[in-house]
């Protein structure tokens, strides 16, 4: 049965840009390294998108929002909120990204704020939407939306950060609204651990270590692991039962499910061992989940890329339960569940 409190997803927009690194290029940006081979077999990526010279941050998550909107059919002027799940690198800093996309798509009915969870700022924000349109009768349809191109900052030849060498770039949206019969948002599940926030990061441009005349070109390849042995090893000991409370706790909110229901991953990318060992533990398959392997990490963009991947490919069907995590530095986990098709 429909009813107001039934929240769900009612689009999905994406945008990738056309220009690729291959992962002999990244292999050659080490200076070999990294061979070609290892790059594809250990690291798990066989190209990326990266961004051409019109693809902004803002401007791919307007792009990703105008294509959410013309395969769904919603009017931009029914979206009464969007959250701008948007990166902080951007067009022009201390300026409002979801008021950008605002303007650009026409969603003159709509207010925005921008969220700010590093990679894992989509499952919050989806959490965040939820939560939104059950407490406030005036809300019925919100836009989660944004771009990504964080790998603007990577140094190929920092041997630390190999685990950001799949950094690419896109955007990425979902409209959410209440009174949906389909695409339900079900339970969500958090946890951060703050002690980690300042172990990774753009260490060079900020208050801290402000740009200097003789700092500038270091500082625009500065995204670093900037204590890298205690994050290694804090996350080592914590990260993979983090990531499995969350999955598990997810699902227990989405009506006492377990592990046994889920039909599809939709899994950020990250290294091919973690991914393998991740389909292990949770009884898993490859074809319950998609590997990234041809897009690499586009941030808080993987879920929507890995829901039109999984859709197009004929992984997810209705009746599909879907459960979406994600991770981001600072430090924080999530698991968000979605019961595709008709309610």
């Amino acid at each position: 049965m429909t009813t107001r409190e039934n929240i769900g997803i009612a689009g999905v927009g994406l945008y990738i840009p056309q220009p690729r690194m291959t992962a002999g290029q990244i292999s050659e940006a080490t200076g070999g390294v990294w061979s070609e081979q290892a790059v594809i077999e250990k690291l798990g990526i066989r190209s990326k998108p990266v961004p051409g010279p019109d693809d902004g941050t803002q401007e791919m998550g307007a792009k990703a929002a105008l294509d959410a909107l013309a395969t769904s059919g919603v009017d931009p002027k029914e979206i009464d909120v969007i959250l701008c799940v948007g990166e902080e690198w951007k067009e022009y800093g201390l300026t409002t990204s979801a008021l950008y996309v605002q303007d650009r798509i026409g969603a003159v009915n709509a207010w925005g704020i921008d969220l700010a969870n590093r990679c894992c700022t989509t499952c919050s924000a989806l959490k965040i939407a939820k939560d939104m349109l059950v407490a406030d009768d005036d809300i019925d349809t919100i836009l989660v939306a944004g771009g990504y191109r964080n790998g603007d900052f990577v140094d190929y030849t920092d041997r630390d950060v190999s685990m950001m060498y799949n950094l690419g770039a896109g955007g990425g949206a979902f409209i959410v609204r209440k009174g949906m019969d389909r695409n339900l948002l079900l339970g969500s599940h958090i946890i951060a651990d703050g002690s980690l926030v300042h172990t990774a990061g753009l260490q060079i441009g900020g208050i801290d270590q402000p740009f200097r005349p003789d700092n500038v070109e270091e500082g625009y390849h500065s995204l670093r692991l900037m204590d890298p042995q205690r994050m290694k090893d804090r996350l080592n000991a914590t990260s993979l039962p983090n990531w499995y409370r969350c999955i598990d706790l997810s699902l227990l909110k989405s009506g006492g499910l377990d592990r046994s229901d889920i039909d599809y991953l939709g899994i950020l990318h990250f290294k091919r061992s973690q991914h393998l060992a991740m389909l292990s533990e949770l009884g898993l398959s490859e074809d319950q989940t998609t590997y990234l392997e041809e897009y690499g990490h586009i941030g808080q963009i993987d879920q929507m890329l890995t829901i039109r991947l999984g859709l197009e490919r004929g992984k997810i069907q209705d009746g599909s339960l879907i459960c979406l995590i994600a991770a981001g530095i600072g430090y924080v986990w999530a698991a968000t569940c979605i019961r595709w098709g008709q309610a």
